[in-house]
C-alpha cells in the first residue's frame, strides 16, 4: 500500500469515529493537526521540487549558453566530416594501398555491413538505440549518481547518438559542461536524422586499434578487412562480436602490436574475453539463439586473424612515394589557384609554398580521396623482380667517407633507374625507382637523381636542332680530326679513348657517337641557345646557366634526370610533339566527384621532317652502332626502335634510351656517389650491362602488352623528305671527279636543305707518291713514277674548310679508309717538309741483293724519295745504262748475267749515288771489294744458289711504308679502356669558365 492510499484509510477512520460522536472533541483537534501538517509537507515539497528542477534547469542552461544552434546543415556537416584515408590505384582502378596516414579509415555504408556485426554493436553500446532518442534518463541518471557517489562501478551513460556527438563534434573532455552539450546535441541530431544514418556515420567514425601491419585504424569496414582479411559485410558472428567490442578499448582488445605482430597471451586474451561479453549481451538481447551463442562461444577466433601485411610502402615504397608526392604537388597548386595564387606565386614565396602544401598535405591524408594512376600493375610488379635479382651490374664500391666530422666506411651498390612513358600522352606506364628499397638508398634513381645523360643528348641537343635549323642533313659530312673549335680549350673534346676518325657523314657520327663532330654541330647552332629553344621544350628544367651558354653542354655534361631524358627522347617518339610525362590519372573525392584529371598538352619541338631523319639516325646506333650489342638481346622482333647509348666522364653513368611508334624507354646505371662502374674483369661491357637490363624489363613488358610494345607499324615517313646523292668528301651534290673516286653516297634529306652545289673538293692530274702519301706531280718530278689523270684534294676547298693546316692531309681519310680514299692525293703545297727543295740529292738505297728473279733493296733514307732507276753493265769496262725504273723497292732482272747498281729519285727530280754494285752471274770480273770487313758479299754465281730465296714471297709494297693513318689511334690499341660498341666520351669534359662564351 502506497502513502496515498494509507492516508485515505486513516481519513476514512477518523471520519467514522467522528460520527459516532464517541471522541468527537479529540478527533476534530487531531484531524486538524494531521491535515495542517500534511498540507505543510506537500507544500514544502512542491516548492523543494520546483526549486530543484529551477535550479537544474538554470544549471543545465549556464552549461550549455555557448553552445550555438545548428542547423540541418551544419550538423550533417560536422557529423560527416570523418578523416577517410585517401587510397592509391594502379592503372586499371587496382587498388594497391593507401597514402601514409597516422589513421587509416574507408568509409561504407549500411548495405555493405552484415547485419549480424549491426546486432552486435547495438546489443552492446546502446541496447535501446531503436526506442530513445538521443538519450536514455535513467542512464544518465545512474551515471550522475555513480560520480557523485564516487562509485568504483562506472556503467557510463552514452547512447550511440552521444558517442557520435562526442567524436564529431565536442572533444574527449571530461567535465559536465561537455556532458551537457553533448545530451542536448544528440536530442537535436535524433531530430534531423533517421537512426540508419546516425549508426551508419558512428560506425564508420569509431576507432578499432590497429591491423596486421601495425597501422591504427577506425571505421568497421577498415577494422573488417584490417583484423580478419574480408569484407565488414561478410564477417560470421564470432567475428562480429569481436569488431563490436573493439571500441570499448581499442588498444587494449586489438589483436596487433605496433608493428603488425599478433600478441600472445593474457594480451590477446583481452580481446577474445571481450568478444565473450559481447555474444552473452547478444544472447540476452535475444539477438541470437542459445545454439548460435553456444557455438559462438566455442569458435577458435584466432585461426581467422589475417597475418602479418605489408603495407604499401613496404611493398611498394617507390611508387607510394612518388604518387604522393606528385598528389601533393597536384592539390598544392589546386588550393592556391582556388585563392587566386599561380604555380608562379608560389615559386617566388617559399612561406607561401609551404602554407599550401601543408593544407595539401592534410587534405591528402583526410579527405578520402581516390587517386589513380597510370602505372601498369604487372608491368610494375615483374620489373622489381627483374631488377633486384639481375646479375650484371657490376660489383659493390666499398669507400670511406666523411660524415659529421668522423670518417666512416661506406659501401654501395651499383643503382638503377628507369621509366617507360607513352609517346602520344606523355603516360607514365611503369619505372624502376632503384634496387632495393632501404638497402643502399630511399633515393628515386628515377625521378630525383640527376646525372649527366652524356652522349644521349646529342639527338636531341646537336643534331635534331641543327637539322630543324636547316644547318646539317644525314648526309652532312664532318672531320673528327683534331682541330679547334669555338669556345673549347685546345685539344677539347676528346674522343672516347682519344683517336680520331676523319670525314665521316652526320649519319655516322652519331651512329658512332664521335664528340669532335657534335661539338662541331653544336657550335653551328649555338648562337640561337638551343638549350632554351628545344631542350626546355622538351621538359628538361635541371639546366643551369652554363648549360646554355656552354658548348659542354653538346656532349651531356648538364644533370637531368631519367625521367626528363626519357620524357625529351618521346619527343622524337611522337612526331616532333612534347607531352609531358605524368602519373596521376586523376584524383576524385569517395563519391566519385573529380577532383583533379590530367590534361595532354602536346608541344610542338620538331618538324615531321626533321623529327624522321633523327629518328631514322638512331635507328642506325642500333642496326650498327654502339647499340649494336642490343640486337641479341631483344626476344620481339621487328620492332621499329630507334635509340641512343651515353656515357658520361670518366664512366660515372652508362645510359640507353629509345623509342618506338608507341612508347619510349630508358635506363640508366651508375653508383649513388659518381664513381667509374668500368671493371675489365667483367665479360659485359658497362654500356652492354646497361642494355641487357634495358632489354630484360622490355622483353618482359612486351610479354604482357605486345600490342602497346611492340607495334607492328614502323615510323612512318613525312612528305617532304626525298633521297639524294651526295659526294662523301664534301656532303655536296656529286661530280665527275667525284663518281671516278668511287665516294658518291646516298641518303634522306629534308627536301627544303637538299645540297644545290657540286662538289669541288677534288681536282685532277698526275700524282706521285711521295713517302707512302699521293700528291699532285711538281715541275721537275720524272715523269716516270707519275701516274697520269690521278685524283687530288682542291687546295680551295681544303683552305674553305680549314683543312689546309693540317700537318698530314691523310688525316681526312677515314679510319676506315678503303683505296679510294688512299688513292686521292694531297696538293704539293699541303706535302709538307718532305717536299721543301733543299738542293740537295737523296741518299742512296742499301742492301741490295737478288731474291729469285728480282733486285731488291731497302728504301732511301729520305723522306722526298719518288722512286728508283736501275742500271745494269753486262761485260767488263762496259758503262752502266738505265734498264727501268719502279716505284718499289724491286725490280725483276730476268736471268742474264751482269753488274747492277740502284739510284733513289727525289720529287725534284735529283738522283742519288748509286748503291754498291751487284754481280749477277759470271761477268768474268772479279767481286768488288767491301770496304768494310764483315760486309756480306752481293756476287751471286750460280742462278740456283738462293733456290730458298726464290720461293719466299717478295711485296711489291715499301714494307717501311708509313700507315696513312699512323697519326691516329686504332680503336683496338687505345690505352684508355673502351667498350666495344665504342661509346665516343671525352676524358675530360671541363672547360675554363673564360672559354665558354
Amino acid at each position: 500500500m502506497n502513502f496515498k492510499e494509507r492516508l485515505h484509510t486513516y481519513f476514512e477512520k477518523a471520519k467514522s469515529i467522528w460520527k459516532t460522536g464517541k471522541i468527537q472533541t479529540t478527533s476534530r483537534i487531531s484531524y486538524s493537526v494531521v491535515w495542517n501538517v500534511i498540507l505543510f509537507f506537500l507544500v514544502i515539497g512542491l516548492i523543494g521540487m520546483f526549486f530543484a528542477g529551477g535550479v537544474g534547469a538554470g544549471y543545465f542552461a549556464s552549461l550549455v549558453k555557448d553552445e550555438p544552434v545548428r542547423s540541418y546543415e551544419v550538423m550533417k556537416q560536422d557529423i560527416y566530416n570523418y578523416e577517410e584515408t585517401s587510397k592509391l590505384y594502379f592503372a586499371g582502378d587496382k587498388y594497391f594501398g593507401d597514402v601514409r596516414s597516422d589513421l587509416y579509415r574507408e568509409e561504407t555504408t549500411l548495405e555493405n555491413i552484415s547485419p549480424t556485426l549491426l546486432d552486435a554493436v547495438i546489443a552492446t553500446e546502446d541496447e535501446y538505440f531503436k526506442e530513445h532518442k538521443g538519450v536514455v534518463p535513467k542512464a544518465i541518471l545512474r551515471a550522475v549518481l555513480q560520480e557523485a557517489l564516487n562509485s568504483n562501478v562506472k556503467t557510463g551513460g552514452s547512447t550511440l547518438t552521444q558517442q557520435l556527438i562526442k567524436n564529431q563534434i565536442l572533444t574527449n573532455e571530461v567535465s559536465f559542461e561537455r556532458k551537457a552539450k553533448e545530451i542536448l546535441l544528440a536530442l537535436r541530431l535524433e531530430r534531423f536524422f533517421e537512426k540508419d544514418e546516425i549508426l551508419e556515420a558512428y560506425l564508420n567514425i569509431v576507432p578499432y586499434g590497429r591491423d596486421a601491419s601495425g597501422n591504427n585504424i577506425a571505421g568497421v569496414q577498415t577494422a573488417a578487412q584490417g583484423v580478419f582479411g574480408v569484407d565488414a559485410k561478410d564477417v560470421n558472428l564470432a567475428q562480429a562480436a569481436y569488431l563490436a567490442g573493439l571500441p570499448q578499448s581499442p588498444s587494449a582488445y586489438t589483436p596487433f602490436t605496433s608493428d603488425g605482430n599478433l600478441k600472445e597471451g593474457k594480451s590477446l586474451e583481452r580481446g577474445i574475453n571481450r568478444m565473450k561479453s559481447v555474444l552473452n549481451r547478444m544472447y540476452e538481447s535475444e539477438y541470437i539463439t542459445k545454439k548460435a551463442y553456444e557455438e559462438a562461444m566455442a569458435y577458435d577466433i584466432t585461426k581467422d586473424f589475417t597475418g602479418k601485411s605489408k603495407s604499401p610502402i613496404e611493398k611498394y615504397p617507390y611508387l607510394t612515394f612518388e604518387v604522393e608526392k606528385r598528389a601533393k604537388e597536384i592539390l598544392t597548386t589546386q588550393l592556391a589557384k582556388q585563392d587566386g595564387y599561380t604555380e608562379e606565386d608560389l615559386a617566388k614565396d617559399d612561406d607561401l609554398e609551404k602554407e599550401y602544401q601543408s593544407i595539401a598535405s592534410r587534405n591528402l591524408r583526410v579527405n578520402g580521396y581516390h587517386i589513380h594512376t597510370t602505372i601498369n600493375k604487372e608491368i610494375y610488379e615483374e620489373w622489381q623482380d627483374i631488377v633486384k635479382n639481375y646479375q650484371y651490374y657490376g660489383p659493390d664500391r666499398t669507400f670511406t667517407k666523411t660524415v659529421d666530422g668522423e670518417t666512416v666506411e661506406v659501401t654501395e651498390k651499383v643503382q638503377t633507374g628507369g621509366m617507360l612513358i607513352e609517346n602520344s600522352s606523355g603516360k607514365i606506364i611503369s619505372f624502376v625507382g632503384g634496387r632495393e628499397f632501404g638497402q643502399d638508398s630511399q633515393y628515386n634513381y628515377a625521378t630525383l637523381a640527376t646525372r649527366s645523360p652524356g652522349s644521349t643528348i646529342k639527338p636531341i641537343l646537336d643534331y635534331a636542332p641543327a637539322m630543324e635549323e636547316g644547318k646539317i642533313q644525314p648526309g652532312s659530312v664532318l672531320a673528327d680530326i683534331r682541330k679547334p673549335l669555338p669556345g673549347w680549350p685546345a685539344g677539347k673534346p676528346g674522343n672516347y679513348g682519344g683517336g680520331f676518325h676523319g670525314i665521316v657523314s652526320a649519319r655516322t657520327a652519331l651512329a658512332q657517337s664521335y664528340n669532335i663532330p657534335a661539338a662541331e654541330v653544336y657550335s653551328k647552332i649555338l648562337h640561337l641557345n638551343p638549350a632554351k629553344k628545344y631542350l626546355e621544350k622538351m621538359g628538361i628544367t635541371t639546366l643551369k646557366e652554363i648549360d646554355y651558354r656552354g658548348p659542354a653542354a653538346s656532349i651531356g655534361t648538364m644533370d637531368v634526370s631519367v625521367e626528363e631524358n626519357v620524357n625529351a627522347f618521346a619527343t622524337l617518339g611522337n612526331n616532333g610533339k612534347f607531352a609531358d610525362a605524368y602519373m596521376i590519372e586523376k584524383i576524385t573525392t569517395n563519391d566519385g566527384e573529380v577532383v583533379y584529371e590530367h590534361k595532354s598538352k602536346p608541344v610542338d619541338v620538331f618538324t615531321p621532317q626533321t623529327n624522321y631523319l633523327t629518328i631514322d639516325m638512331m635507328r642506325d646506333v642500333i642496326s650498327s652502332g654502339t647499340a649494336r650489342f642490343l640486337n641479341g638481346q631483344l626476344n620481339y622482333g621487328g620492332v621499329d626502335w630507334a635509340g641512343k647509348t651515353g656515357t658520361s666522364q670518366d664512366y660515372k653513368d652508362a645510359w640507353f634510351v629509345a623509342t618506338n611508334p608507341n612508347v619510349t624507354f630508358g635506363t640508366w646505371i651508375g653508383y649513388k656517389t659518381p664513381h667509374s662502374i668500368y671493371n675489365s674483369s667483367m665479360s659485359l661491357s658497362y654500356s652492354q650491362r646497361n642494355m641487357k637490363l634495358w632489354a630484360q624489363l622490355m622483353n618482359k613488358a612486351t610479354a604482357i602488352d605486345p600490342e602497346l610494345l611492340a607495334p607492328t607499324n614502323s615510323f612512318k615517313r613525312p612528305g617532304g623528305i626525298v633521297q639524294r646523292s651526295y659526294c662523301a668528301i664534301s656532303g655536296m651534290l656529286p661530280s665527275e671527279l667525284c663518281e671516278k673516286a668511287g665516294l658518291v653516297r646516298s641518303d634522306l634529306f629534308n627536301a627544303k636543305f637538299v645540297p644545290t652545289k657540286k662538289d669541288d673538293s677534288l681536282i685532277t692530274g698526275s700524282i706521285v707518291m711521295v713517302d707512302g702519301k699521293a700528291v699532285v706531280a711538281g715541275p721537275n718530278t720524272p715523269s716516270e713514277f707519275t701516274k697520269g689523270d690521278g685524283l687530288a684534294f682542291n687546295p680551295e676547298f681544303l683552305k674553305r674548310n680549314g683543312y689546309d693546316k693540317l700537318a698530314d692531309i691523310s688525316q681526312l681519310f677515314p679510319n676506315i679508309a678503303t683505296e679510294k680514299w688512299e688513292k686521292i692525293s694531297a696538293p704539293n703545297k699541303d706535302a709538307g717538309d718532305m717536299l721543301k727543295d733543299d738542293g740537295k740529292a737523296p741518299s742512296a738505297p742499301t742492301s741490295l741483293k737478288k731474291s729469285g728473279k728480282k733486285l731488291t733493296w731497302k728504301k732511301s733514307g729520305s723522306k722526298d724519295v719518288v722512286g728508283y732507276r736501275i742500271y745494269r753493265a753486262t761485260g767488263p769496262g762496259n758503262k752502266f745504262t738505265l734498264v727501268g725504273s719502279t716505284t718499289s723497292t724491286n725490280f725483276n732482272i730476268g736471268t742474264g748475267d751482269a753488274r747492277y747498281h740502284v739510284k733513289a729519285v727525289d720529287y725534284f727530280g735529283l738522283e742519288s749515288g748509286a748503291s754498291k754494285e751487284l754481280l749477277v752471274g759470271d761477268t768474268g770480273e772479279k767481286e768488288p771489294e767491301t770496304p768494310d770487313k764483315g760486309k756480306e758479299k752481293d756476287t751471286v754465281k750460280d742462278k740456283d744458289k738462293n733456290k730458298e730465296e726464290d720461293e719466299k714471297p717478295v711485296d711489291d709494297k715499301d714494307t717501311d711504308k708509313k700507315d696513312p693513318d699512323s697519326n691516329k689511334k686504332d680503336n683496338d690499341e687505345d690505352t684508355v679502356p673502351r667498350d666495344e660498341d665504342k661509346e665516343e666520351t671525352p676524358t675530360d669534359n671541363s672547360i675554363p669558365e673564360a672559354t665558354m662564351n
